[in-house]
């Protein structure tokens, strides 16, 4: 090994899905010594003739590196994976997609064990790791400390955010982004609905439909300086007792162009209902208070 490889710190990565496949290389290609695991054995063949060292077992994988990185389907299969590990003196980063509860179970699953925690939300596909250009990143939750050693390896295949020392942040964090995603894809899947009957060009619309939601994204911050001060009246552009009003147009349009109105409908309906609670000044920061049971 080169001096410069030997400084590297070791990583032992479990998972060789798309995803962890693409954190292997980019670990792999900046130099740092890597040990693999996949439960399917075949997927760690390209790596290895990339230089990652595979172990036939977890445990085998775990004890290679202090460092230990796991990127597996769901959380039933970490547990799976690390039953009958050593994890003492290990410093855990799971990167495997779960809900904010699991994460904090894991966290305290593996500190039990005698391991640091860390819990992650990749947001990236795995296109984007290793191309930091790509914009993509990670939320980081658990230990401070952990994060603060290895923030330079876990920078390696996309940034790092990290957002506290509660484990189940990071995941928090990682489906709130991904839930505001599927409502802008609703909203697209149903501007483009109407159209689709219609003599235009679906490109000719997109350009329009991106800059607009471009346009509408700041909208978010003066959402968040509402609910932290509690006032849902200031500065308000466009009141709710009048964007209640327009929604018949709305629904008369899909109806007309043949669409079903299901992907607004739900959102209408907590409009109406907040603006039954006598909220007509507010904007639509309220919707949100209903939400909450």
């Amino acid at each position: 090994m080169t001096p410069n490889t030997i400084e590297k710190t070791s990583v032992t990565l479990l998972g060789l899905g798309a995803m962890g496949t693409a954190l292997a290389r980019t670990w792999l290609a900046a130099g740092h010594p890597l040990t693999v695991w996949n439960r399917t054995p075949a997927r760690a063949t390209a790596l290895a003739a990339e230089g990652a060292r595979v172990a036939g077992s977890a445990a085998e994988a775990v004890a290679a590196s202090t460092l230990v990185v796991v990127c597996l389907l769901d959380d039933a299969s970490v547990g799976e994976a690390l039953a009958g590990t050593d994890l003492a003196g290990r410093d855990l980063v799971n990167l495997t997609t779960s809900t904010p509860a699991q994460a904090r179970t894991r966290a305290e699953w593996a500190r039990g064990r005698g391991a640091r925690y860390l819990d992650g939300g990749i947001m990236a596909v795995p296109p984007m790791i290793g191309v930091p250009e790509a914009g993509g990143y990670v939320f980081y939750s658990g230990s401070q400390e952990l994060f603060e050693q290895h923030r330079e390896t876990l920078g390696v295949p996309a940034g790092t955010t990290y957002v506290g020392e509660d484990a189940g942040f990071a995941a928090l964090h990682d489906v709130a982004l991904l839930s505001a995603m599927y409502g802008m894809f609703a909203g697209a899947a149903h501007a483009f609905a109407l159209i689709r009957k219609e003599d235009i060009d679906p490109a000719s619309l997109a350009p329009l439909l991106a800059d607009w939601l471009v346009a509408m994204a700041p909208a978010v911050h003066e959402t968040a300086d509402r609910l932290k001060s509690g006032d849902y009246t200031k500065g308000v552009v466009s009141p709710l007792a009048m964007q209640v009003a327009g929604t018949p147009t709305f629904l008369s349009t899909a109806e007309q162009q043949g669409v079903s109105p299901e992907l607004l409908s739900p959102y209408f309906e907590l409009m109406r209902r907040r603006l039954a609670e006598g909220s007509g000044e507010e904007d639509l920061t309220g919707v949100i208070d209903l939400l909450l049971h």
